[in-house]
This record gives structure tokens, sequence and C-alpha cells, in this order.
């Protein structure tokens, strides 16, 4: 009996999204629970797994956009026997077609089932069938550089290029005559690449921050002597007792707790002609992916201890880069943090993340000759920015959220004791 394989919910508001990588190849046996696909939409990544045991029959190819509930494969329950679970395949498309041969081609040995990745990628944004294309790579495989040239009209085709591979009827097909693209002569000098689902979605939002919002970015530096000596002196002892490092980001998370209380008006956000102002501290932190930009947000920050807020931002990162977060760990953020330091940078203009008021950047430590008690002294030195919506929070609110960031940082033992 054939179990249908389908997409599979991700949230009330999502209604579809992109099949983005197959971890197995059709024709594997698999097991009940094994994951089976990745599946991106415009918030989170997510794996579908096997419901039963038995062998799969891949109905639609990887980079399909599907509409959650469309059956995109079948698995023939019992057909895997006793045969051991198949280990996860690197991500791939469903496989091409079969390339005519003098002799017959067994649809998981040969050059039709070694088609690489940019092969499949190029078959699928142009609708070129690689089975139409003559193969000048090992045991007449079809390569990017045949693809590209069948492309440009350099390269005669062994199979009318018309013949498209069979798609399911529920998953979108290639235009009949796609529109025409400007080929470089020679393979690799570009390459081209349908955004993500969440790539999209983080390009809306960010053009939306910047034209709705009346945006503004003010700065300030703080010295990091004192937290790089609190750390230096008690991070050993703090990653015994509680298992996790103590990282810079619990301390600024505290400090914009701190600040949020001290100046209500930047956690605050607009609502048509109507000023919200948040009574909970929410704080996003962004985590950069392979996939784009992730805030997961880490609830209730201000009962939180350093440890608490450590552990959740570590748990937050690796389920972030594996494509793990759920959808409500990314809404209800009322403040967001963002660490561009941690990739060198020195100073940038974070964008607003929107419906939020505020976000304050972080940037790379350098140590910087500054002037104390008339002496010039050298200090490790952060330069801090704070963008905002000038719509409800004006210059003094916002320098003064950062003056307290800045002496909370320089001062850290009151945040240690809650004091």
């Amino acid at each position: 009996m054939a179990v249908d394989v389908k997409i599979p919910p991700s949230g009330e508001s999502i209604t579809g999204g992109l099949l983005a990588t197959w971890l197995v190849k059709d024709g594997d046996a698999v097991r009940k629970g094994q994951p089976l696909f990745s599946f991106e939409t415009d918030k989170v990544t997510s794996e579908a797994t096997a419901e039963v045991d038995g062998r799969i029959s891949i109905k639609v190819p990887a980079g399909t956009e599907v509409l959650v509930g469309q059956v995109v494969a079948a698995i023939e329950a019992g057909a895997a026997g006793n045969a051991p679970a198949a280990a996860p395949a690197a991500p791939q498309a469903a496989p091409a077609a079969a390339k005519p041969a003098p002799s017959p081609v067994s649809p998981k040995s040969g050059a039709a089932a070694e088609v690489s990745p940019a092969v499949r990628r190029l078959s699928a944004e142009t609708g070129l069938d690689p089975a139409s294309v003559s193969g000048s790579g090992k045991a007449g495989r079809v390569t990017k550089g045949d693809m590209l040239a069948a492309l440009a009209g350099g390269a005669k085709s062994s199979a009318p290029a018309t013949a498209a591979a069979p798609v399911s009827s529920t998953a979108s097909a290639p235009a009949a005559a796609p529109a025409p693209v400007s080929i470089p002569s020679r393979d690799g000098r570009t390459t081209r690449r349908k955004m993500s689902p969440l790539r999209k979605k983080i390009a809306e939002r960010l053009v939306q921050a910047k034209s709705e919002a009346a945006m503004l970015t003010t700065f300030n530096e703080v010295n990091m002597a004192p937290v790089m000596e609190l750390r230096k002196r008690h991070g050993e002892d703090f990653l015994k007792k509680h298992g996790v490092k103590l990282g810079f980001m619990s301390f600024f998370v505290k400090a914009a707790v701190r600040a949020l209380k001290e100046v209500p008006q930047v956690n605050a956000q607009l609502d048509g002609d109507e000023i919200v102002e948040n009574n909970f501290f929410d704080i996003g932190v962004a985590v950069g992916t392979d996939k784009g930009l992730m805030v997961p947000v880490v609830r209730d920050c201000d009962q939180l201890t350093f440890a608490g807020i450590e552990k959740a931002i570590g748990d937050f990162g690796k389920r972030a880069r594996d494509g793990k977060i759920q959808l409500p760990e990314l809404q209800g953020g009322v403040f967001t943090i963002s660490n561009g330091g941690i990739y060198g940078s020195m100073l940038s203009t974070p964008i607003l993340n929107h419906p939020q008021a505020a976000i304050m950047g972080l940037h790379n430590i350098v140590e910087r000759p500054v002037v104390e008690n008339g002496q010039i002294v050298i200090r490790p030195i952060m330069y801090l920015a704070l963008s905002y919506d000038h719509r409800i929070i004006d210059g003094k609110e916002a320098v003064t959220f950062l003056v307290k960031v800045r002496q909370a940082i320089e001062d850290p033992q009151p945040l240690l004791f809650g004091i």
C-alpha cells in the first residue's frame, strides 16, 4: 500500500513554500521517522519525516514551489523489507530522466543518475531537460557547461528540446518557452538561483521598515575592559557551574532591559495612530545563518539569570543554523540586538525589525586611545548603534538609552547582583 508524503503545515499563516532539498534518493528504502526533505517558507525551514517503513518514490523535484498538503512523494509501505535505513543522502533534486544510450541505463546507475546539482538547478530554472543534451563528461554525463552551451545554441541536442521531464500535476511546471537569458560563453562566470522564501521575506521586511518608519541612527562608545576583566576572573567557574560560557551578549541583554525600563519610549511600537508601550522584555537576538538572518526571541529577559540568557541564545543559535527554529520562537519581540562585531564590523546602521521601534547594533572590540583623567590610555572600545523610529522616539530618548547601556556595561556589578 502506498502512503502519500505531503508538505506539512508550518503555521496558520503559511500556505506554501519551497521544497528545498531531498535528503533521500528516489527508490531509497526509508524508515519511519527518517527525515525526507527540507521545506522552506518565508519564516522558517522545517523537515518532514517518513510516516512508515518502505521504499520512496519522489514525485516533485527539489527547488519546486509547493503548497501545504501537496503530495510530493509516495512510500510503498513494507517494500523496504528488512533493509537497513538509508543514510541521509546529500541534498539533491529528484533524479533526471535517463539519457538515451546504446544500452539501457538503470534508474539507479549510469550517467542519468549522476546529474550534478548545478545541472538540476539549470534545468529547473530554464526548462531544459538534461536528457536532451549531449554530455561531454565521464560516461557521457551532462555537465553544467553542456547545459550552458545548449542554452546558448552552441551544442547539439540528442533529443527534442521540448521533451521536458514529467512534473506532478500539483507542481508548478516550467514555462514551455523560457524567457531568453544572457548566458556567458565560458562556463562558471555566473550562476543563477532563485531567492528562497526566507530571503524574499527578509527583503520585504527590510524595505517595509525603510519605507514606513522615520528611521534614524545614533551612536555611542563603550569601554569593554570591566566586562572583559569580570569574564576573565569568573568565566571558568561560570562554565563549570552552568555548563555554558559567560558571553558578552548576556551583559548587553541585561543592560538593554535596564535601559528599556528607564526609557520606556524605546520599548514601544506604533499601531495606527496609537503608541503601544510594552511592559515586558522579550528581546530578539539576531542570528546569521546560511539561509539568511533570523531573530529568535528570548522571553522575559528581566526574569532570566545570565546563565539562562546564555543557554537560550546558544540553543537558538544552534537550531537556527540547523533549520530547526519554530515559527512562534521568531514572533513577539519588543527590541532587537544585532552583533555585527563577531564578523569584524566596526560600525553600521542596523535596520529596524518591523514593527519594533528600535534595534541596537554591537560592533567589533578594538583597542583605541582614550583620555581618562587627563591622560591618554589604551582601552578596548566597542561602538554601539541605536536605530530608532523617530516618529515615536525623540533624539533625547535614543541618546539616553545608549548612555544607560554604556553605564551598565562599564559598571557591570549591579547587573550581576540585580541592583
